[in-house]
């Protein structure tokens, strides 16, 4: 069986930082590559950054802003995402997609129908 599992979140304050994990199951991430979504109570769900299967690229939403940073192990099948400065607006639950590497498609997409599996979900909650 195929699986993604988030995990990783958990109550920080203002300012602080957490790092998430998406460790597959069942199948090499190494063609795959790996969006972070992210959805918070009453809104969409949003793409929050990208990585090509290969891991020589990243791509980030603009409200981003340098505060997170995506990296994948492909020994270890994992994908993280790390976040500093957090703030309450980053309050949401977290989730990792895997989208298929497919020729001359580009592995950039922040879509979440174009992702093939995802994971449960972390809840991350930023608060004093």
């Amino acid at each position: 069986q195929v699986h993604l599992v988030e995990s990783g979140g958990g109550l920080v304050q203002p300012g602080g930082s957490l790092r998430l994990s998406c460790a597959g199951s069942g199948f090499s991430l190494d063609y795959y590559h790996i969006g972070w979504f992210r959805q918070a109570p009453g809104k969409e769900r949003e793409g929050v950054s990208c990585i090509r299967n290969s891991g020589g690229s990243t791509y980030y939403a603009n409200f981003v802003e340098g505060r997170f940073t995506i990296s994948r192990d492909n020994a270890k099948n994992t994908v993280y995402l790390e976040m500093n400065s957090l703030k309450p607006d980053d309050t949401a639950v977290y989730y990792c997609a895997a989208r298929r590497w497919r020729y001359g498609i580009s592995w950039i997409s922040m879509a979440p129908n174009e992702y093939d599996f995802w994971g449960q979900g972390t809840q991350v909650t930023v608060s004093s």
